[in-house]
Order: C-alpha cells, then structure tokens, then sequence
C-alpha cells in the first residue's frame, strides 16, 4: 500500500534568513584602549620575568609584606580598590583558553551548523514583504511579529503603521525555492529515492517500501523532525494513504506528528477545513457562501451539485486526497545528468533524418563529457511528436566511451523502433549512468607493439541486437560443488584464473537421476545405469574424486558426500556421474546415482 509522507516547514523564509545571519562572519567587538606597558623600565634589581615592578605606591620595598597589603586592599570598598597597575603588577592574569564564556556574538567554528532550537533564533521579530498582485503584502511573519499584530495577508503599510520599529524585509521566492530543492536533493540520498518539493513551504517523500530501512514510520518521521529542529526549521510531518491527504494534516492537523493509519484517510480528513484541500480563492468563498466549513460536509453531498457550486478542479483535489483519483509524486532527480535538446523548425519522421539529428546531438553530448571527464554507460533519446506523446529508446555500454561512431552505431539499431507518427519536432539525448573515463594511453601503439582488441564493441553492437542479457561470461566462482563454481558474469569483466582440475564440456545446471544402477560399493564406477529411458554399459572407469558439502551455508551440508566418476559406454558416450554418500555411513547420503555432466 502506498504511505506518503508531507514536510511542512511554515516558517521556511524567515528561518532561511536566520540561517544566513548565523552564517554571516559577525564584526569584532571594540576591545577596551589599553596603555602600553613599559617593559624596558631601566637599571633594576628586581627580575622582570613577573611579580612586582619597582616603583609602585603599593609596591614599595620594605614598606610592608605582600600578605598585609592584600589583607588591607580586601577591606577597601570596590571602587576605592587600587588599580593592578598600582599594585606594581606588569599585566592582568590571562583568561583560561578553554574555560571561555558562551557568547552568541562570537560566531562559532562550524558557523554552517544550526543552533540546536529554532526558538533560539528568533531573537528579534521580522516580517517577510512581498508583491502579490499589485499591491505589497506581509507573506511571511514569525512567531514574535505575530504576537504583536502582524498577519499574513496584511498591507504592507498598515503592518508598518501598526508597528513601526518592526524588522521588515524583502522576501525572495527564487531563494527559498533553491533551497526547497536542496533539501529535496538530501532526501533523494538520505530518505526516500522519491522527493518532490511542494512550493513554497514543504516536500513530499514517497515512503512506500522503503519505511523499514528506517524503523518504521512513526521513527522516521521523528527522525525527520529532529533532523529539521538542528538545521534549524520548524517542522510539522503527517503520513497517509495519498499525497492530498498527508498535505492537509501537515498543514490543517492538529498536532505536529500525524500518523494516519492505512485505509483511515477519510476519517482523518473529516475535521479539517475546506481549505486543506489546496482549493482556489474562487471555490473556497464559494463554500463559505454555502456553509461547507469543514472537508465532512462535502462527502455526502454529491458530486454533479457540488462541481456546479465549487468547481470540477475541486471535485478533483477531494478525489485525490480520498484516493479516488491518482495523484502521481514526480520526483527529483538526484545526478544532474549531461544531456542535450534539439528543437526541430518542421516535424521529421524519417530514419535518415532522424540518424542526423543523433549524430548532431552526439556530437554536443561528446564535447559535455570531454569538459566532465566522463564516458557514457547509458544512453536515453526522448523524442517528442506533434501530437505530445513522447518516444523513448535507450542504449547501453559494457565500458564507458564518448566515441561518437560507436555510440551513433547503436542508436541506429534502435530507429526501428521509434514510432514518429504525425512528426517529432524535439530531441532530447540524455546520459543517467555515467563513469569516470581517464585518457588512453598510446605509448605502446606509436611503438609499433601490437595490443590485444578490445572485445567491448563487439559485445555492445551483439547485445544491442539480440538483448544485453543474451550476452555473458562465464566466471569461475571458488567453490568446491560443481553447479556453483560458476556464473554468469559482465562480458567485459576480465576472465579471472580457473581451477586445474577437470570437468566436462557440458555441465547440467540441476543433475539428472539414474536408475537400474549396477556398481560395487565403495570405491568402484558404475558397471550399468539408465539414464533418459536408455540403458548405458559402461567399459572404463576412472574416479572416485570425492567432494564435500560446504558446511558454512547450511546444516545439511555438514555431512554431505559426493564420489563422482569418469566413465565410457561401449558407445564411446563419457559421463560425469556421482554417487551420495560414501557407501559406508548413512549419514554422508542416500547412495543414489546422479549423472552431472557430459565430456563428449
């Protein structure tokens, strides 16, 4: 079932500009004027590496001990207290480095954390002033502004009016936007592999899947909210069924966590307001003029009188956030991938005009991951036709290359596939999986040293005709059990080392039963088996080569014997066939015959 999550941050713009304050190198406090200290006084008896100086009222020798003058300036009034110049002291004793007082002007050395509270931030109130329509309205007020009349919505000269010495300023949509898709950015690598921001003020995260990785719902969203508390943002999180619904409990709920259970969507819904459905100004004034004051007294009336009041985009936004209507998360993506576009004056839909338009895009997406020092291991060309619907084909590479020839040669082998109906009229050749791709050393090659051809074309062009999974190596695996000494490996993977020892041309991936065995037990091959209805004499045998199970994977195996054996039919026919067990204890099989492989 799918759960979405909804982040609310009500106070995003303010609290972003907080962030910059905290941020921002703070100006050094004037220090206190100090006089020079004379440390040159002339000819002395007295050492000058400390102590008392020479000369002092209070410092005068043979005068009185240093015991009595401190007991006489102790019951001295504060003001009437020498000063420690007076005293013949050369300087004040120095603060302790590490015992210095918390003091919020001095900004910190990790100056892009976050105070641990955001309550701690709002130091003094500040009111956001923005445009809306063509008339200045306050669009954004913190918690302190608001106490003292400020609210959303309100003129900007009647706010100024209201509370003149208030910290007004200009806000900036396109910044709390870059940030919104910042944050989304961290959740696409942290959270959820599905994050959409929702301008201006919160994010979607589709959890669907992915919520035991995190403890569950109920932990990650508090998780979440701690995260948000030390970056320093408000945060309100609600968990639903459909995005439309978790948007207006994060908004509309009651508490700061709302976790709605599968399948109670519209019970959780019920007492919120008609405005948690994300109406236009048009509809909700339309539903106060009606009396429809919460979401419970739009349910039971129907749907054709409704639309007729509200509107059909409401029916639509009620539908969605019941799950009556799908309501797709597009999500961020993460990689900012190289791409190109080509816009078309006039609608193509032949293969050689569509070959050249590859082969001028490849060659723009060639010059992109030269500057980057990449290499292509998957291509996407997106083609759009006249009528709006998309063609999408795709290319992949066992090594990353920016050669346009070769890359040009497999994406024609998908031309065929591209259905251009009416016309396409925009291109666009995007690359999501790329590698780093260092330059080729040619030392060898201007030698004159003949090297061994890379098998990478080859493979890419087979794979690009009959499918890439019809294209394999086969790696050795080190295990001692025939079936799973080996896999099905990348073709452009090196071979690797395989093992001295002998096994046949054909190996069954599962052995094959034999029946009417005759053999004498322990140690001698088979004379006689049957295997797929015909009957086998053996004349030579060569064996047995015993092979333990591997213990570590199971019980089961702890125990498990095989005795396998070469052997010759008088046909010539040479099997690989194995015993269970050694022929002696139980324990090690059930001393049936199994045919493995065929040499021949």
């Amino acid at each position: 079932m799918r759960r979405v999550v909804s982040l609310f941050l009500p106070h995003l713009a303010i609290e972003r500009l907080r962030r910059l304050e905290r941020a921002a190198p703070q100006p050094a406090e004037a220090l206190p004027l100090q006089l020079p200290v004379d440390d040159e006084p002339g000819a002395c008896s007295v050492p000058r590496r400390g102590g008392w100086r020479p000369g002092a009222r209070w410092a005068r020798a043979g005068e009185m001990p240093r015991g009595e003058i401190a007991a006489q300036i102790a019951t001295m009034p504060a003001h009437a207290r020498p000063p420690m110049r007076e005293l013949g002291r050369r300087s004040e004793r120095a603060e302790h480095p590490f015992r210095m007082r918390a003091d919020a002007s001095v900004p910190s050395a990790r100056s892009d954390l976050p105070s641990p509270s955001p309550a701690a931030m709002d130091t003094a109130p500040i009111a956001l002033i923005g445009k809306v329509g063509r008339r200045e309205e306050v669009v954004s007020a913190c918690a302190a502004a608001t106490a003292l009349g400020i609210t959303i919505g309100m003129a900007a000269t009647h706010a100024r009016a209201l509370v003149s010495d208030l910290d007004f300023r200009p806000a900036d949509p396109d910044a709390d936007a870059a940030l919104l898709e910042r944050l989304a950015r961290f959740g696409v690598r942290r959270w959820s592999p599905i994050v959409a921001a929702t301008p201006p003020d919160g994010l979607w995260l589709d959890l669907t899947g992915c919520a035991h990785l995190h403890g569950g719902e109920e932990r990650f969203c508090r998780r979440l909210q701690a995260f948000c508390r030390r970056a320093g943002f408000t945060a309100r999180v609600a968990t639903a069924d459909t995005p439309g619904c978790a948007h207006a409990l994060a908004r509309f709920g009651p508490a700061d966590l709302t976790i709605v259970p599968p399948g109670a969507t519209a019970h959780a819904l019920a007492p919120l307001p008609v405005a948690a459905l994300r109406l236009q100004p048009a509809a909700l004034l339309a539903a106060r003029r009606f009396g429809l004051d919460r979401i419970a007294d739009l349910l039971p009336v129907a749907r054709g009188p409704l639309a007729r009041r509200l509107g059909l985009p409401a029916i639509t936004r009620l539908d969605q956030a019941l799950g009556g209507a799908a309501e797709p998360i597009i999500g961020i993506e993460d990689i900012d991938a190289p791409s190109v576009e080509r816009r078309l004056l006039e609608p193509i839909g032949t293969a050689g005009a569509i070959a050249q338009v590859m082969q001028d895009m490849l060659d723009d997406l060639s010059t992109v991951l030269q500057a980057r020092g990449l290499g292509v291991r998957t291509l996407r060309l997106v083609g759009l036709r006249v009528d709006g619907t998309e063609q999408t084909v795709g290319v992949g590479t066992s090594r990353p290359t920016r050669e346009v020839p070769h890359l040009l040669r497999l994406l024609k082998l998908r031309i065929e596939r591209i259905d251009p109906g009416l016309g396409l009229e925009q291109f666009r050749l995007v690359a999501p999986h790329t590698e780093h791709l260092d330059a080729t050393a040619l030392g060898a090659v201007l030698a004159g040293e003949v090297l061994a051809r890379d098998p990478a074309r080859l493979v890419d062009i087979v794979a690009g005709r009959i499918g890439s999974h019809a294209v394999y190596r086969i790696a050795a695996v080190p295990s001692h059990v025939p079936e799973r000494a080996a896999i099905r490996a990348d073709p452009g993977a090196p071979p690797g080392d395989w093992p001295a020892w002998r096994r046949p041309i054909r190996l069954f991936d599962r052995p094959e039963p034999l029946f009417g065995v005759i053999a004498l037990l322990p140690d001698q091959p088979p004379r006689r088996f049957e295997w797929r209805g015909r009957p086998h004499r053996i004349v030579a045998g060569d064996g047995p080569e015993r092979i333990h199970g591997e213990w570590w994977r199971r019980d089961a195996e702890m125990w498990g014997v095989r005795d396998y054996f070469q052997v010759e039919d008088e046909d010539g026919g040479r099997y690989w066939v194995f015993r269970r067990g050694k022929g002696v204890e139980g324990e090690t099989g059930d001393l049936s015959w199994w045919l493995h492989g065929v040499f021949a």
